[in-house]
């Protein structure tokens, strides 16, 4: 087997569980808390800290639910076992990059371990970032060359894997479907949340050496919770969260 082609063996593999690895990246966090501190040993500090890495993470959110609101169906899925794209997105953000919820993640993710406030933890981040979704991009784009030949390969010579290159862009096809973003980005949404939360939880165990269960945090997380219970039940229960043909 060449090693383009065992690179795309991995890549298929990492595609199928790639809603649940990223939890690994959770794994480079556990040793940044060993010296888990407040900036400046202040707490007024730490909050506005904390407000950054929330802020960030939520860009990146904010380009994950953009992308999302425009695409139909059958591309962009989450949770796929297997390549699947009945159509190949090129117009709105995809105009700009090829990979623009990949480009979200990266952000989302980036702020959940800024949270640790140590720069060499944010960096082996930014590394593994690379190397795991570098393989299923080009698991992704083989299938896409494969399926669409060169109409993938003119898509891909004038856009960017991952950075947005600006002067490409091209108009939506499709109105925004704010529905489709609350059908599909809860989950996301609540773990988002729900990571900063406990982290915030460890964290301050680590500089009090007891459970502090900050109200703030405890507010957002019990908003984000019922948020996730409310959209989960009208996805599985009804069909309030459907839009024909996304």
């Amino acid at each position: 087997m060449t090693l383009y082609r065992h690179q795309v063996k991995i890549g298929n593999w990492l595609f199928r569980w790639r809603s649940y690895l990223p939890l690994l990246f959770l794994v480079v966090l556990l040793p940044g808390f060993s010296e888990f501190s407040y900036i400046k040993q202040s707490h007024q500090y730490d909050y506005l800290w904390e407000i950054l890495c929330l802020l960030v993470s939520l860009f990146g959110f904010f380009i994950r639910c953009y992308t999302i609101g425009f695409v139909p169906e059958g591309t962009s899925g989450r949770n796929e076992k297997d390549q699947k794209a009945d159509s190949l997105n090129m117009v709105g953000i995809y105009s700009l990059m090829r990979n623009p919820l990949y480009f979200g993640n990266f952000f989302m993710y980036l702020g959940v371990t800024m949270f640790v406030r140590l720069w060499w933890v944010c960096l082996i981040y930014g590394l593994l970032f690379i190397l795991y979704y570098e393989r299923i991009i080009l698991s992704e784009e083989a299938f896409l060359k494969t399926k669409y030949g060169e109409k993938f390969d003119e898509y891909a010579d004038r856009t960017s894997v991952f950075l947005p290159r600006f002067k490409g862009w091209l108009p939506q096809n499709l109105p925004f479907s704010f529905r489709n973003v609350l059908k599909r980005e809860y989950p996301g949404f609540f773990g988002l949340i729900a990571s900063f939360t406990i982290m915030e939880i460890i964290g301050d165990y680590i500089i009090y050496n007891r459970i502090i269960i900050d109200s703030a945090w405890l507010v957002f997380f019990l908003i984000g919770l019922l948020v996730y219970i409310t959209l989960r039940t009208l996805k599985k229960k009804t069909k309030l969260l459907h839009v024909k043909g996304r």
